[in-house]
C-alpha cells in the first residue's frame, strides 16, 4: 500500500514538473546533460537487423534532439558516442561506426551551424582516421564562435584515460605534489571550460556509469530509462528534465 502511494506522489510530481518544463515556467532546467547512448546494438537485433542499422537509427534522432534541447533551454549538450572500451567490438561494427561518425559530421550538422550552435570534441585523438579528425577539427572551427547549444560528441572517450591525460599533463609541466588540487587537475581534463554535467541519462536500462565524465560527473543527477536509444524522442527527454526538476541537489551538503 506504501509503495503504490509513493509511486502515485513520484508520479505526480514528474507529470507537474513535466507541464511546468512544457509551459516554459520551470527555471531548473539542467545546464549540462550528458548522454549515454546505448541501446542500438539491442534495437537492431529485435528486429532482424545488422548492429550497424541500429546505430544509424541512434544517429538519425540526433537532429531533432538537439534541437529540442536547446529549445528546452540547455546549453551543453554531451553525447558518449565511442568509449575507449569499444575498440574491443568487432572490426566491421567499429568501422561502420566510424564511418557512420564522420557522414554524421559532413552530412547532419548544418542545422547546429546555421542556429548559432558550436560542436566540440572529448576523447583520444591518436586512434582516430585523418578524415574524421579532420571532420571534426573543421566543424570545432567552422561552429567556434556559436553561442547556441554546445554539443559534444566523446569518440574514443574514457574517463580514466582523461584523469591519466590530465596528470601525465601536469607532469610534463614540472608540478609537484604540493600543487595539485581539484582545481589544478580540472584545468587539464579535456574540455576544462565546459561545465559538470548537471544530468546524465542512460538509455536502455543499464544503471552505470561505463567509465562516463567520471571526474566531472562526481555530483551530477543520474537517470536511468529501459527506452532504447533508437527510440529516445523529445517526450523521453522531457521526462528526463521532469525527474531532474524534481530532485534536490545539495552536492554533499545537508
Amino acid at each position: 500500500m506504501m509503495n503504490a502511494v509513493m509511486n502515485s506522489l513520484t508520479n505526480s510530481l514528474m507529470n507537474a514538473a513535466t507541464n511546468s518544463i512544457k509551459a516554459g515556467e520551470n527555471e531548473k532546467i539542467p545546464r549540462h546533460v550528458a548522454v549515454i547512448m546505448d541501446g542500438n546494438g539491442r534495437w537492431a537485433q529485435k528486429r532482424g537487423l545488422p548492429r550497424i542499422a541500429g546505430h544509424q537509427k541512434g544517429a538519425s534522432i540526433l537532429e531533432g534532439l538537439v534541437e529540442h534541447a536547446s529549445a528546452r533551454g540547455i546549453q551543453y549538450l554531451s553525447l558518449y558516442a565511442f568509449s575507449t572500451e569499444n575498440w574491443k567490438r568487432l572490426s566491421e561494427e567499429v568501422s561502420g561506426l566510424m564511418a557512420l561518425f564522420e557522414h554524421y559530421l559532413k552530412t547532419k550538422l548544418d542545422k547546429l551551424k546555421e542556429r548559432g550552435g558550436r560542436l566540440r570534441f572529448a576523447g583520444r585523438r591518436d586512434r582516430l582516421s585523418g578524415s574524421l579528425l579532420r571532420a571534426l577539427d573543421d566543424f570545432e572551427r567552422e561552429t567556434q564562435d556559436g553561442t547556441g547549444i554546445q554539443l559534444i560528441l566523446c569518440i574514443d572517450y574514457g574517463g580514466r584515460q582523461e584523469i591519466v591525460d590530465a596528470v601525465k599533463k601536469m607532469l610534463a609541466e614540472g608540478a609537484d605534489a604540493a600543487s595539485v588540487t581539484e582545481e589544478t587537475v580540472s584545468r587539464r581534463m579535456y574540455l576544462p571550460d565546459v561545465p559538470d554535467p548537471d544530468l546524465i541519462i542512460r538509455t536502455s536500462g543499464e544503471e552505470r556509469l561505463s567509465n562516463f565524465w567520471l571526474w566531472e560527473g562526481a555530483y551530477s543527477e543520474l537517470y536511468f530509462t529501459g527506452t532504447l536509444w533508437p527510440d529516445f524522442d523529445n517526450e523521453a527527454l522531457d521526462a528526463a528534465i521532469a525527474a531532474y526538476a524534481v530532485r534536490d541537489r545539495r552536492r554533499g551538503g545537508v
